[in-house]
């Protein structure tokens, strides 16, 4: 049976804050074994993020990261590098149909690269950053990688975090929600993770710069978060049988 283009199914791979709102994205899958390209749904606000009832389930909630979701969406809405954008169909609820197992998810990584542009940094940050003018010539803004490591940073309740990527060291700021509620209060300190599973993300704009930032974490070492992503699930395995 041939896709339905005004729907999506898609694995999600981000739920993170954006503004007032979130910014959701996942990868489509268009058939089992076959993740493919990424889907950001947007919002027709000018920055494109999806306020509470935008992104809701019938029964109200909304999804969470590993989520098998279909998604109304109504035609392509590319903007600039962000070329993954679908402009959303709010008339129509958003579906569950599974959850991905955790261990799938090395089906999903984007191949290894450099993440965009290297080489330009913030005060408060490393390769976090790329030049408007460049980041102008970029035909994608999401990447879901694999770190061996991941140490988060806590200053003031803002909370970043460090890794090394294709032997590049970054350090950026992090916009997973999850993440956010539980290092809010802790001490400014550093907390290592281990190994995980990241997307990246490149948000509008900012003076001149457009920043990188971790849209959302899946640690491996966390046995509390692992399974708390994978409660409740029953479903068989979506790709590999």
């Amino acid at each position: 049976m041939a896709a339905n283009p005004n729907r999506k199914r898609i694995v999600c791979l981000a739920n993170s804050r954006k503004y007032g709102g979130r910014c959701i994205a996942g990868k489509e899958i268009a058939a089992a074994s076959d993740p493919g390209v990424w889907v950001r749904p947007v919002s027709e606000r000018p920055t494109g993020e999806l306020n509470d009832y935008e992104r809701q389930y019938r029964d109200r909630s909304e999804p969470q990261l590993l989520d098998v979701i279909v998604v109304p969406v109504l035609e392509p809405q590319p903007e600039s590098y962000q070329r993954e954008n679908w402009l959303l169909d709010t008339s129509c609820f958003w579906l569950k149909i599974g959850r991905l197992e955790s261990p799938e998810l090395n089906s999903l990584v984007d191949d290894g690269a450099p993440l965009w542009v290297n080489g330009y940094s913030s005060g408060s940050g490393r390769n976090d950053r790329i030049p408007q003018r460049l980041a102008a010539d970029l035909v994608s803004s999401l990447r879901f990688i694999h770190v061996a490591w991941l140490e988060l940073s806590v200053t003031r309740g803002k909370l970043a975090g460090r890794f090394r990527y294709d032997e590049v060291e970054y350090w950026l700021s992090i916009t997973d929600p999850a993440y956010e509620r539980a290092y809010h209060s802790k001490p400014n300190g550093t907390y290592p993770l281990g190994e995980c599973f990241l997307t990246v993300s490149l948000g509008e704009s900012y003076r001149g710069y457009t920043y990188k930032l971790v849209a959302a974490i899946i640690a491996l070492a966390d046995k509390t978060t692992i399974a708390e992503l994978t409660a409740g699930v029953e479903q068989p395995s979506l790709f590999g049988g």
